[in-house]
């Protein structure tokens, strides 16, 4: 047993999204609630050839503990091999295979998804991992439900996991072509859940609190996996845990059906917090470069703000961090005014 599960736990995971939860956006969540984290999805040729921009995906702190080093790719031995490499490396709580990615890049060259379509291959892959590196660290996947509607097979994809040597499994609620389309189907997690004795973390469409006292109160899930809800609002993950502690919500925040809310103040606070630290960290590159790469981290943050329309034009221009600052001035002090 993995031991954020131990006594009951019912850990928040965030999900590993690319582009999205890197070094500082963990850290982020972390701060405001998240229990385990798993970083971007890394390529096991990526980390063979020591590619640096693969490896710099890897980074983590300790205080990000327990975490996991999401890795892809379609070779057991060669990903063995780099997950040999990680473990010697940076030493992580886990190592998490993706059997769920539905980008065509990675489907393509037999990876992610697409190996739902294979359970034969998909099975020896993950023993493969799971025997090599399992007396070093614990192996844990993560699934949809299927390749599409018609061959939804994740309760036996389960079944294939857990026989070689997983620990703990991660379903989207949708199937390989569906993306991000149409509803998560938390009947079919719910049966992956009941199938195993190993932990199923649930994901999909977890957008707050309530939504998540449902989904445990429903299923058979051990935990849940928040991923595009805490884009825009990583507090999620505190509102969360409050509820589930029976606490009544934060003065600044609520427990609605939509994503939690903040104070304007304290949302503006984390944006420029967030892009200080990105700067700081440098993986972007420049400042400029860093700006350019989270014109889309700030349009999610910037859902639900008042007068967001000519906000986000601002956003999809915006090149410094004093620029941003004036941003954040003029809007609240021009609702200030209204």
């Amino acid at each position: 047993m993995l031991p954020w599960f131990d006594n009951n736990q019912f850990p928040l995971y965030l999900a590993p999204m690319a582009g999205v939860t890197d070094f500082i956006f963990r850290k982020i969540c972390k701060e405001m609630g998240a229990d385990v984290m798993v970083t971007e999805f890394v390529s096991a040729e990526g980390i063979l050839h020591a590619d640096k921009r693969t490896r710099k995906y890897t980074e983590f702190e300790d205080q990000q503990r327990p975490l996991g080093i999401q890795l892809f790719g379609a070779d057991g031995s060669r990903m063995a091999e780099a997950a040999h490499q990680i473990i010697d490396w940076k030493q992580p709580d886990f190592i998490d295979l993706n059997f769920g990615c539905p980008v065509k890049k990675v489907v393509s060259k037999n990876g992610g998804s697409s190996l739902l379509r294979d359970c034969p291959l998909l099975a020896k892959i993950a023993g493969t991992i799971a025997k090599s590196v399992g007396d070093r660290v614990p192996v844990t996947a993560k699934i949809r439900i299927g390749w599409d509607m018609s061959s939804i097979n994740a309760p036996e994809v389960c079944h294939i996991l857990e026989d070689q040597g997983i620990q703990a499994i991660a379903v989207h609620g949708r199937t390989r072509s569906q993306g991000y389309s149409g509803e998560a189907d938390w009947d079919t997690i719910d049966a992956c859940a009941r199938a195993v004795s190993i932990p199923v973390i649930g994901n999909g469409d977890i957008q707050s609190a309530e939504d998540v006292k449902l989904r445990r109160s429903q299923t058979a899930i051990s935990g849940v996996m928040i991923g595009r809800a805490a884009m825009g609002a990583p507090w999620i993950f505190r509102e969360i845990r409050e509820a589930l502690k029976g606490l009544p919500p934060s003065s600044s925040t609520n427990t609605s059906s939509e994503l939690p809310s903040a104070t304007l103040q304290d949302r503006w606070f984390l944006i420029l917090r967030h892009v200080r630290l990105s700067i700081e960290w440098g993986r972007y590159g420049n400042e400029l470069q860093t700006l350019r790469s989270m014109r889309s981290r700030l349009m999610a943050y910037s859902r639900g703000f008042p007068a967001g329309k000519p906000l986000r034009l601002r956003f999809s221009q915006v090149s410094s961090l004093k620029e941003l600052e004036e941003i954040a001035a003029e809007h609240l002090q021009s609702l200030a005014n209204s």
